[in-house]
């Protein structure tokens, strides 16, 4: 195995992109005796084997791609970086054997694997041969990422065609260079062959993360910090200390009282939360099907006081209305859900919305299939889930994201079928009877803890502008009691427990 020597010159190709990230002189080449061959004989207007000598002499590398082992902050890292000048950096039977051995590589080394491509797509002069890598690429992901080990793509210039379509597209975050070309078709193949190009900014990382498609856009010169961050965020981290969890003793309230307060635009909300709880977080946005980022769901990767978690939250404050989230936004939910299974790391959720969205756009995305697909998720979750009813929290749309293994409330947060005006207006036909339908549907804290849908509520300061810090940090110390608790505990008997809590809820 050969170590590189990458100087402080401007590289060209793989070697700027892999000196853009890896630790001076770390960088440990794989696989550079696996070189293109001419499995069909291919001339054009000259011989595909001629043209393999001239790209070797001419672009600094033997291959399109280039693979190995790096260090990132003393980090142990698998890289797999594509080298434009060498053919367009098409793939052919080579370069997507060197890349299906970095991730066999990698995943004996446990190490995480951050792709860098940059290629025309697969290479004509091999024809199909080329075009099945994308098979195998595909398949040489899912069993690195099943193995639990984190995997992240950043999309540079170009990105195009058959690696977009493969290990291009599968990252559990992917991020892309500003103003790159990415797209399936390149755009002189759809010019030429529709006989009109695409309109200006489709195929560009800015419009891909617009749509969901893609978690950030940076400069090759932000990738080594903002990789570093989310690395060291799935690492145990120390975190400051503060009074242990207060668990409110009064088993009694005034749910109307709870929910104006609730309503209250001074209360903490999740991001109060996390500015206060989380560190190292790195943000997923966007469902990854093309469906949007909903501002009102957060997601992210981080140390959440402290334990490396996946955070999904509903955002009070992306809207003047309340986290009113809509099929996005729980398509969103539900990929974070899968990021943290696939990197066995606990799931904490935090509640508070005055319901989902209603709109047409809503009824047509399907709403109520992807809140019964949150549910159906959250019940079967592997890893160590704990939920917590922050305020709001009416309907299918906040209850999409309860079902945890532990369930902690603020003592003013509420749950309800539905929120009391509308109640009170089906019941009574006028919202003015809503206090007293708060209270005889029992949506408060105190009842939901007797019902047994919530396990502990935690007290909070008379007034919602009094006692902020100590009272987001007698949240963080509550949920990582839970958490420390459920990492400690047998997966069986974690996942047994919950299947006869919701079997048994309300019976």
């Amino acid at each position: 195995m050969a170590r590189a020597r990458l100087t402080k010159a401007p590289l060209a190709g793989a070697w700027g992109l892999i000196a853009a990230v890896a630790d001076p002189g770390s960088f440990e080449i794989w696989d550079d005796d696996i070189v293109s061959a001419d499995p069909l004989s291919f001339v054009d207007s000259k011989p595909y084997a001629e043209r393999l000598t001239e790209a070797a002499r001419g672009s600094v590398s033997n291959e399109s791609v280039v693979t190995g082992s790096a260090l990132l902050e003393e980090r142990p890292l698998g890289l797999i970086a594509g080298h434009f000048p060498f053919l367009g950096g098409s793939i052919g039977v080579a370069a997507g054997e060197r890349i299906a051995r970095a991730f066999e590589r990698a995943l004996a080394g446990g190490w995480p694997v951050l792709a860098l491509p940059a290629s025309g797509g697969a290479r004509m002069q091999e024809g199909v041969l080329a075009l099945v890598q994308m098979i195998k690429l595909a398949q040489s992901v899912r069993e690195f990422r099943s193995a639990g080990l984190p995997y992240v793509v950043y999309l540079t210039d170009p990105t195009i065609g058959a690696v977009l379509a493969s290990w291009g597209s599968l990252g559990h975050l992917t991020f892309g260079m500003p103003r790159a070309v990415v797209g399936f078709s390149g755009p002189r193949v759809v010019q030429l062959t529709t006989g009109a190009a695409f309109p200006m900014g489709v195929q560009r990382p800015e419009t891909l993360k617009q749509h969901g498609l893609i978690d950030d856009t940076f400069p090759l010169q932000e990738l080594r910090s903002r990789m570093s961050l989310l690395l060291s965020s799935l690492e145990s981290g120390s975190y400051r200390r503060f009074a242990g969890p207060e668990i409110d003793g009064d088993r009694n309230g005034d749910a109307w009282n709870s929910v104006q307060r609730s309503r209250d635009a001074t209360r903490p909300g999740a991001r109060d939360l996390l500015e206060r709880c989380a560190t190292h977080v790195t943000y997923l946005r966007g469902d990854g099907t093309g469906g949007g980022d909903d501002p009102c769901c957060i997601a992210a990767v981080a140390r959440f006081v402290g334990v490396p978690s996946v955070i999904v939250a509903q955002d009070r404050s992306a809207s003047p209305t309340g986290a009113h989230m809509g099929p996005a936004g729980y398509r969103k939910a539900r990929r974070a859900m899968g990021i943290a299974t696939e990197l066995r790391l606990p799931l904490v959720t935090i509640i508070d919305s005055p319901g989902a969205e209603m709109s047409v756009e809503a009824e047509t995305g399907g709403l109520s299939a992807e809140i019964a697909r949150c549910l159906l998720d959250m019940t079967g979750l592997a890893i160590p889930t704990v939920s917590l009813l922050l305020g709001e929290g009416a309907g299918g749309g906040a209850l999409a994201l309860l079902p945890a293994d532990r369930v902690l409330s603020a003592k003013n947060a509420w749950l309800s079928s539905i929120a009391p005006e509308a109640a009170s207006a089906i019941v009574h036909r006028s919202i003015d009877r809503a206090p007293d339908l708060a209270a005889a549907q029992r949506i408060g804290s105190w009842d939901l803890e007797r019902f047994g849908i919530v396990d502990a509520v935690i007290q909070e300061p008379p007034e919602p502008t009094e006692g902020r810090a100590e009272f987001l940090d007698r949240v963080g110390a509550s949920v990582r009691r839970e958490l420390n608790a459920l990492l400690d505990q047998p997966p069986e008997e974690r996942l047994s427990a919950r299947s006869r809590r919701y079997r048994t809820v309300g019976s």
